[in-house]
């Protein structure tokens, strides 16, 4: 019923690149990590976790390489920091990257370099398996959050593209209809500057058959003010111990309207994207992304030649704003920061 993004061929990484769609359906097959690189870093393959199952897969190609080189694990290192590189935000790269550097850095003294190239793959598969695992309870935890004709609004783009498996906001929809028959009617935000709404969201809504209506960002409050919106979720690319939420530029906005129109508004999210070195919000790096993103549309230059710009990626959420975050583990409701930890340490045992 879903594209698959990704697919692990044994020596190489076939992925679907993502700046085609929904014009046309385009994979590529590689077997150097710096397509992957160049594939993250360009939105090619995109989505918090499908990133950091991405960045797992392309260290393994990066070690396949390393065995031919005259120092296997100062290669990995460079590899490492070159996937490390490419998007800033989304925690779950890096979480991906730690737990591979957790196998090739222990290793460094045995010198059996095919043995560390095995297990960098199985531990790349598992954390594969894991992720489409984790998406599907997510998206039956955040089905559950849904009544018989509700009217969802969802912003930028958490479905099996981003995702893997079932996704995780858009995995709760889907899993909603298609799993509970449930009757939702299904708002998406177009989200500017580069479209994943309209291009992406309302692609995999509409070729999993569940009818949707796309809208401009700056219509939002103008559904929930006449009572078309009754509940709203998102994903995030990284949430802060005390609950703020960094995801897609236009969150907050969304957030904040729900608030003010008593909405109930949901981050859906895996556990990995819990960031336990941001206290809060304020300790998130934002990326910043190239003007031309903004000065064109569709390829087509919009803006004067000249003007400044601003292209944050991403905005924070403040925790005030979350109804609840709905994790692998189940729904999380306020106060947060103790239910969050625990989580993650339930996890890590």
């Amino acid at each position: 019923m879903f594209l698959r993004a990704l697919e692990w061929k044994g020596r190489s990484l076939r992925f679907l690149d993502q700046t085609r769609l929904p014009w046309e359906e385009v994979y590529v097959e590689t077997e150097d990590y710096r397509d992957i690189v160049e594939a993250i870093k360009h939105l090619r393959i995109r989505g918090a976790p499908l990133i950091g199952v991405a960045a797992a897969y392309g260290l393994c190609l990066g070690a396949f390489e390393g065995l031919k080189s005259e120092d296997f694990f100062s290669f990995l290192e460079r590899v490492d920091l070159e996937l490390r590189s490419t998007r800033p935000t989304a925690v779950n790269l890096f979480w991906a990257l730690d737990r591979m550097r957790a196998i090739w850095s222990a290793q460094n003294a045995l010198g059996d370099w095919e043995e560390v190239v095995d297990r960098l793959v199985a531990e790349a598969k598992a954390i594969d398996a894991e992720n489409v695992a984790t998406s599907e309870s997510i998206a039956r935890f955040g089905a559950a959050l849904f009544e018989n004709g509700d009217r969802v609004l969802t912003h930028c783009n958490t479905g099996p593209l981003a995702c893997g498996g079932w996704g995780t906001a858009l995995g709760a929809i889907l899993w909603a209809v298609h799993r509970e028959g449930k009757k939702l009617t299904v708002y998406a935000d177009e989200t500017r500057p580069i479209l994943q709404g309209a291009r992406l969201t309302a692609f995999e809504l509409l070729k999993s058959g569940i009818p949707v209506t796309l809208v401009c960002d700056n219509m939002a409050g103008s559904l929930m003010s006449r009572g078309h919106i009754t509940k709203v979720i998102v994903g995030a690319d990284r949430i802060a111990m005390n609950g703020d939420v960094a995801n897609k530029i236009g969150t907050y906005t969304i957030a904040v309207l729900a608030y003010h129109h008593g909405i109930p508004f949901y981050v859906a999210a895996p556990l990995s994207t819990v960031d336990p070195e941001a206290k809060t919000g304020g300790d998130i790096p934002i990326e910043e992304r190239n003007p031309q993103e903004v000065t064109t549309f569709g390829g087509v230059t919009v803006a004067p030649s000249g003007v400044a710009v601003y292209n944050p990626a991403f905005d924070v959420t403040p925790s005030s704003l979350v109804h609840a975050f709905v994790t692998e583990e189940g729904v999380v409701y306020p106060p947060f920061e103790e239910k969050l930890q625990a989580l993650r340490s339930k996890r890590r045992k």
